[in-house]
């Protein structure tokens, strides 16, 4: 199996969860599975539909693929990826509780992956691991998507040929970095989503 780096992944440890729903994984070896989705103020998981588009767009490079699930939270995006063959996922989440719930729906699931609760901009500058795939999609009302597309390139944390997946509200683009050119996009209701090829 390929690894993205050397460090070992944090022990992940079941936790219970107060839930104000579910969702479910799409497609690959944990198709149909639930994920325990708390009632978080500000919590928007990326819906099915989108999920689905995204991973289409994603099926020829995901096998094998190392991943990061940038403000993971119910870390809907990195389990997908891992059902559909990721070689690793590392999910990287500041709340503590969503981070409780994150590591104790890859217990059941039975997932091995390393669970960071920290913040986004703190792991790239701690983290020496270069990645083939990053989902990026923060809290809306944060307006991290530039910081963060420019973090992972000043960082060095992407593989030359890296595919970056961007969330934003309709009609709001923010800027990326130049060398990164659009590959797909789509809108969701008042979601637009997009895939960044870097080059």
């Amino acid at each position: 199996m390929r690894t993205c780096y050397h460090r070992q992944p944090e022990t992940i440890v079941p936790a219970r969860a107060d839930s104000g729903g579910k969702l479910r994984i799409v497609g690959g070896t944990l198709r149909g599975s639930r994920l325990d989705v708390p009632a978080a103020p500000g919590l928007r998981p990326t819906p099915d539909r989108v999920r689905e588009t995204l991973f289409n767009w994603l099926a020829p490079v995901i096998e094998g693929a190392c991943c990061l699930d940038l403000y993971a939270g119910t870390g809907a995006l990195g389990i997908e990826a891992l059902s559909r063959g990721a070689a690793q996922v590392d999910f990287v989440e500041a709340d503590p509780g969503l981070t409780l719930l994150l590591r104790a729906n890859l217990a059941r699931l039975k997932q091995a992956a390393a669970v960071h609760r920290r913040d986004a901009l703190q792991f790239l500058a701690a983290t020496d691991a270069r990645y083939d795939i990053v989902f990026v999609d923060p809290p809306f009302s944060a307006g991290l998507w530039t910081a963060v597309a420019n973090a992972l390139e000043a960082r060095d944390r992407l593989q030359p040929n890296a595919l970056i997946y961007i969330e934003t509200p309709a009609g709001e683009i923010p800027a990326m970095p130049p060398n990164w050119a659009l590959h797909r996009e789509g809108r969701a209701g008042a979601v637009h989503y997009a895939l960044y090829r870097r080059s």
